[in-house]
């Protein structure tokens, strides 16, 4: 009789082994624990999109930029659009479903003399995004935590303390994915819970307690501008409605983020070319469906909207809870979604990590060339042999995504400048290989994987790709009125020090010397090793540079 133990353990070497074929196809050895399946997978990107994050920070600057008519529009048509996103983006995972994605995407789809280029380019702001989104999540952590801590006390918030606070954050993601890689599957099990059971459970509470509801009429379609800073007339007024309108919609798209995780975790995940596009889109769909509910019932759920947005808290959303259950539970309600959005940057975290670790791989983080190769080996690209962890990486994000806090403390609209450059970097990456896919389409389908949209496949892109350029030139635009250094949209500069330094940098030296994703397998073939043997090409490489070095000893 055969043990069922074994012959899922031996089912699942089978798989692995498929995975691992898949992989060293694209020139790369498994060197990460690939133990996650589809829901785990899925489960990544659902807390790292983590609605309940994204509305609950961002819900003062939606009451403030458009009001609750332009916060549930707002939400409808974003997701509509973001869905074609991820769409695009999730034939295109299917078919090369490394850690790398989207720079890696870039560079398989782009012609072989621009390969390179397109890499570099759409790695760097893939990183720039990664590391912003990080900043907006435990940021937004850190703000929670020092708001709430007003409720019950007589703390008082200040710049400094909430920076504080968020250093605090950092390190405790840092510690969790340097130490527990083995334990982030549980933790990302108690974050699905969380996002869907725990928030479900308060969204309905809360529905439920509140005295009086707001009619269809306020939640859809009342506008409020209070763009106008000291006086000052508003956007609506200055420039448009709509002016305001698109500029409202970052609270959506910024929370309709993240959900590259899929692809950057693909090289942990069985069954990659199947489970990590489904991962992507149904994290999307769920988040989609699931933002909607919880953004209907805190607006049906405001008792008064001038109380509401001028709260002596400093956030909406727990005044709202104030107003409907008082202190007490206003402190419980807010503690079950700080603990949603410490999780939400925890993997926000685990993902920047892989991402930098794969890129590193590749040379586009700390390399420079020797005859046209980077060298070797990468200070970024190492994986810790105890804890199967890339730690360099992941504390090499949690200081990035740290300096990124900083004009925070001197600046009012830096928290929603960081959201915008999250927002601008993730998708511009996003976009980058669903353009070159769109364009060199005939090479695309030759190595399309399981998800394919046939005939659909370019209108979907060209659609994903414009929504794109839309919300990248409108996140760059001044929220508030006038602009001044306290209320300037950084935004601008955080994205064009990317686009101008990365392609400075190409033209005076990284166009010699990277050539984008390695080819590991060529390498381990030449030298005559197992690629899946774990350190056996780092060995291989480091005997051959001992020998040539002796051979150049006088």
């Amino acid at each position: 009789m055969t043990d069922p133990q074994n012959a899922l353990e031996r089912r699942h070497s089978t798989v692995n082994e498929n995975d691992e074929e898949v992989l060293a196809e694209f020139g790369y050895k498994q060197e990460l624990r690939r133990d996650w399946g589809l829901m785990h997978n899925f489960g990544i990107s659902f807390s790292i999109i983590s609605v309940i994050t994204g509305i609950t920070t961002l819900f003062q600057y939606g009451l403030t930029t458009g009001g609750p008519g332009v916060m549930s529009v707002g939400w409808i048509i974003v997701s509509m659009f973001t869905m074609f996103v991820a769409l695009g983006m999730a034939e295109i995972v299917s078919a090369i479903p490394t850690a790398g994605g989207p720079y890696y995407w870039a560079a398989m789809l782009a012609p072989a003399k621009h390969s390179a280029f397109a890499s570099w380019i759409t790695g760097w702001f893939n990183l720039l995004g990664q590391v912003a989104v990080t900043t907006g999540i435990s940021f937004g952590c850190a703000g929670l935590i020092s708001t709430t801590a007003t409720v019950k006390s007589a703390y008082v918030p200040t710049a400094g303390k909430t920076v504080g606070i968020y250093a605090a954050v950092l390190i405790s993601h840092g510690v969790v994915n340097t130490f527990g890689v083995r334990v982030l599957r549980y933790l990302n099990n108690t974050s699905i819970f969380l996002h869907s059971v725990g928030v479900t459970s308060l969204a309905i509470a809360v529905l439920a307690k509140a005295p009086t509801h707001q009619s269809a009429k306020f939640v859809f379609a009342s506008f409020n501008d209070l763009t106008g800073a000291d006086g000052a007339d508003g956007w609506s007024i200055r420039a448009s409605p709509a002016y305001v309108a698109c500029c409202g919609a970052l609270m959506s798209q910024y929370t309709l983020t993240g959900f590259d995780a899929s692809a950057h975790l693909s090289e942990e995940t069985r069954k990659a070319s199947w489970s990590a596009p489904i991962g992507v889109i149904s994290s999307v769909g769920f988040s989609s469906l699931f933002g909607f509910f919880v953004l209907m019932s805190f607006l049906f759920s405001i008792q008064d909207l001038k109380n509401t947005v001028e709260s002596s808290f400093g956030q909406p959303v727990l005044q709202i809870f104030v107003d409907i259950c008082g202190d007490d539970g206003a402190v419980v309600l807010m503690c079950v979604i700080m603990v949603c959005v410490w999780h939400c940057g925890l993997f926000s975290m685990t993902s920047n990590s892989r991402m930098m670790f794969a890129f590193a791989r590749d040379g586009g983080i700390s390399g420079e060339g020797i005859n046209n190769r980077p060298t070797q080996p990468q200070f970024f690209h190492k994986v810790d042999d105890r804890f199967k962890s890339p730690i360099r990486t992941v504390w090499l994000a949690a200081f990035l995504s740290f300096c990124l806090s900083l004009p925070s403390l001197g600046s009012s609209v830096a928290f929603a400048a960081a959201t915008s450059i999250a927002t601008i970097g993730l998708y511009i990456s996003y976009g980058i290989p669903i353009l070159i896919g769109l364009i060199y389409s005939t090479s695309f389908n030759a190595r399309k994987g399981p998800f394919n949209l046939g005939v659909f496949s370019r209108p979907v892109a060209f659609i994903a790709v414009a929504w794109i350029g839309f919300i990248t030139i409108i996140f760059c635009l001044p929220t508030v009125n006038p602009v001044g250094t306290q209320t300037l949209n950084y935004t601008v500069v955080a994205v064009g020090i990317i686009a101008v330094g990365s392609l400075g940098v190409w033209l005076l030296s990284a166009r010699k010397w990277f050539v984008g994703p390695q080819r590991e397998v060529q390498e381990a073939q030449r030298l005559g090793v197992d690629l899946l043997e774990p350190g056996a090409l780092e060995a291989a490489e480091a005997k051959t540079n001992s020998s040539t070095k002796e051979g150049e000893t006088p």
